[in-house]
């Protein structure tokens, strides 16, 4: 009996050990270039293996507001690129993103920036009557505009969400679904189906493992 009992002490740590190596959620990729479809990378960033983040911006808000990376320091956010009068995916990605909006509205960590691929049309006062329908805060969410090369370029050599095919130019036009989360180092942490409940039930998970990683 005496022989007995160290081995279930031992097999009982090994459980308890176990268990909490399986329910620990594992931390998020950090995502580099040469981790993503080449499709979706600029040819002047393939192959870059590591330090990716998100460079410099200067965009306008709902609210005529400049915002910059400043706006986004220290915090976890989510972004997109949509268009107000978009008749297909986007308003399934906007259903789906206030979803994740709702789920994380009282967490001042989280944030959320959608781009608009048509800043020709949707101007200042366009973004501000979309937010209101959708019962949007610009303190949380901004919904911005600005120069169509720029955010262009930041759609295929920043965040990677569109094929890299185009120039910005009048007749150049982006259309993706992905939503892309971004951590507290401006460092690309995952990419989304924002068209897919099932898809965006994973990133609402994996901004919660996200915020678990800080809590350390």
């Amino acid at each position: 009996m005496k022989t007995l009992i160290p081995s279930i002490i031992i097999i009982v740590i090994g459980i308890t050990i176990a268990y909490f190596m399986i329910s620990k959620p594992k931390p998020l990729k950090i995502y580099n270039p040469a981790d993503i479809n080449p499709k979706l990378v600029d040819e002047s960033l393939q192959g870059t293996t590591k330090n990716h983040s998100v460079g410099d911006f200067s965009l306008t808000d709902q609210d005529g507001r400049n915002v910059t990376p400043k706006d986004f320091e220290d915090k976890i956010y989510i972004t997109d690129f949509f268009f107000v009068t978009c008749p297909t995916i986007c308003p399934k990605m906007t259903d789906q993103m206030l979803r994740v909006y709702e789920e994380f509205k009282e967490n001042g960590d989280i944030l959320f920036l959608s781009h608009t691929v048509m800043p020709e049309e949707d101007s200042v006062p366009v973004l501000k009557e979309y937010a209101d329908k959708n019962n949007i805060s610009s303190e949380r969410w901004k919904l911005v505009t600005g120069d169509k090369k720029h955010i262009y370029d930041l759609a295929r050599k920043t965040y990677f969400a569109a094929v890299t095919e185009g120039d910005g130019g009048k007749d150049d036009f982006i259309h993706t679904e992905n939503f892309i989360l971004v951590d507290k180092e401006k460092r690309l942490r995952g990419f989304y189906d924002g068209t897919s409940k099932k898809d965006v039930d994973r990133l609402i998970k994996d901004i919660y493992t996200l915020l678990a990683e800080y809590e350390k």
